[in-house]
């Protein structure tokens, strides 16, 4: 005997943004390898270039941890592409400073980003572009804007 799955009623929302997420992290992955860089690599030079941020304030960016954070500078640094510097505020605190071939390197694998992301919506209509980027805005400013607190934490996708 087997048990019938309950059906659903609303469209699979977690699944179209989960296998979206994912499929969009893996051309980025492939695009910016060609470069030498990781996501996690480009979005710790972008940030770092817009404006003075410790290696804390980066992580909390790219939503990494510690661990993670200081593995991508330490592959930053050996690339020659960031280093670590005293602050220029706080001299207890160090920064993340861009080195001039990571700026480079920051303003090709912007190019690259927006590329993918580019292709992405290209792929769909112009009136459908429009719709998507509207509702995805209000998600993202709106309902699904801040996590909630649950007992156990939602397993992280793997990167």
């Amino acid at each position: 005997m087997t048990a019938m799955a309950p059906s659903r009623a609303e469209p699979d929302l977690s699944y179209f943004l989960d296998r979206t997420g994912h499929v969009l992290r893996t051309q980025m992955t492939a695009a910016l390898a060609e470069i030498g860089l990781t996501a996690r690599m480009h979005c710790v030079l972008v940030h770092a270039l817009e404006e003075e941020r410790t290696q804390i304030q980066l992580a909390e960016l790219g939503d990494m941890d510690k661990t993670t954070m200081v593995v991508t500078v330490d592959a930053l640094e050996k690339a020659g592409l960031a280093e670590r510097r005293p602050s220029s505020t706080d001299r207890r605190a160090r920064i993340i400073a861009v080195t001039e071939k990571g700026r480079e390197v920051a303003h090709r694998s912007q190019e690259i980003v927006d590329g993918v992301h580019r292709a992405a919506l290209e792929s769909l209509p112009g009136d459908e572009r429009e719709v998507l980027l509207r509702a995805m805005r209000r998600l993202v400013e709106g309902h699904l804007s801040t996590p909630v607190e649950a007992p156990q934490a939602p397993r992280r996708p793997r990167q």
